[in-house]
């Protein structure tokens, strides 16, 4: 999946494809995030706190897996 980088002191880049958020930290891990809806995935990337609105709004919210 293609990421963004994202401006983010523990959040390296976002991706967005068919329902699935992936996520890669500043540490190399990378997670991928089921059902998160498309609005959500966008409000993410242009959030003033990329990684406030992710743990507000997404870790602990949908189902998260590590990716291979």
């Amino acid at each position: 999946m293609e990421r963004k980088t994202v401006t983010s002191s523990n959040i390296e880049s976002v991706g967005y494809k068919d329902g699935v958020l992936e996520v890669e930290f500043k540490s190399g891990k990378i997670y991928q995030y089921e059902s998160v809806p498309a609005t959500l995935a966008d409000q993410l990337v242009r959030a003033p706190s990329v990684g406030r609105f992710f743990a507000q709004h997404v870790k602990g919210s949908y189902p998260e897996r590590a990716a291979a």
